[in-house]
């Protein structure tokens, strides 16, 4: 199988090839480095759009070459200059033509260090993608060798989260990784305490970390009957006064990817990116996976007819 890896027009960073190259090696899978050119107008008699695009083609291949480069010697890649209207369109159709089964594509260089920033290519993405799409945090490093040891489900609820629940189960059995069911629970902080205090939202909070535990072991259990389970299953909710402090409430460490479903309220053939699916993609020290609804499901589907 192939992944597509977008490569920027002004350089390959590194981080996108690390996490790439970590996957690929997982899975088993050829890489695809891709820089999407402008389309040009149709030539005039000059034949000065020829010559520019004759020149991006040129500084695209030199990108992807360099690229190619600072893969791992155990890593191997295809390069392709794709011409398309934009950068996100070109990204999938050059990964539909090749028959690509994930987009990967790194963060915003304007974004926090250790963590994944949206920038334009990716948030079009990240709402208009027909196949799951990987992000890396900003800066992210791998030891060399490295595959992914353990997936980390993003789960909300049994509302259509069980779908993901079970394509990350298939998924991490593949490549030979645990599997871990994590849930976060944000309690604003209050504004005074005076009078009323927190036990309210503390309840609250309580109640329903009890609620999505119980959720999530009934997920598990739907896991068990899969002919290829995990190495290891378990499930954790963070808490915290903000999405961040939720997130780092909970244990990360290298080699984990966090999988996270599209919204509900988007087109179910493609990824739309919700709220809560932004704050985990925002605030994940780790790679993120986001697939969308009907890919999961096809998926889930796949495992549990094996």
């Amino acid at each position: 199988m192939t992944m597509l890896v977008g490569i920027a027009p002004d350089g390959p960073g590194k981080a996108v090839l690390h996490l790439a190259g970590m996957l690929a090696r997982s899975g088993g899978d050829d890489l695809l480095l891709c820089s999407v050119v402008p389309q040009s107008w149709p030539p005039g008699p000059a034949k000065v759009d020829a010559e520019y695009r004759a020149y991006l083609d040129r500084t695209a291949t030199e990108v992807l070459e360099r690229a190619r480069e600072r893969l791992a010697e155990d890593i191997t890649a295809r390069l392709l200059v794709h011409h398309a209207r934009s950068a996100p369109a070109g990204l999938v159709e050059a990964a539909e033509q090749h028959g690509a089964r994930m987009i990967i594509v790194g963060s915003s260089s304007a974004g926090a260090f250790g963590h994944v920033s949206l920038g334009s290519v990716s948030s079009r993405l990240l709402h208009s993608s027909p196949l799951p799409v990987a992000l890396t945090p900003r800066g992210h490093r791998c030891e060399a060798g490295s595959q992914v040891d353990r997936v980390t489900a993003a789960y909300s609820g049994p509302e259509g989260a069980d779908d993901l629940v079970v394509a990350a189960a298939a998924v991490a059995a593949q490549v030979g990784a645990s599997l871990r069911i994590a849930s976060f629970a944000v309690r604003s902080r209050p504004p005074y305490t005076a009078g009323v205090g927190s036990s309210a939202d503390q309840a609250i909070i309580k109640q329903w970390s009890e609620e999505i535990e119980a959720a999530a072991r009934a997920a598990l259990a739907k896991i068990s009957d899969l002919s290829a389970v995990p190495k290891d299953l378990e499930t954790v909710v963070g808490q915290g006064e903000s999405w961040g402090e939720a997130v780092d409430d909970v244990e990360w460490r290298p080699g984990d990817v966090l999988v996270v479903g599209s919204s509900s309220v988007g087109p179910i053939a493609r990824v739309f990116l919700g709220s809560r699916a932004t704050k985990n993609i925002q605030h994940s020290p780790v790679p993120v996976v986001l697939v969308p609804r009907g890919r999961a499901a096809e998926l889930a589907e796949e495992a549990q007819a094996a």
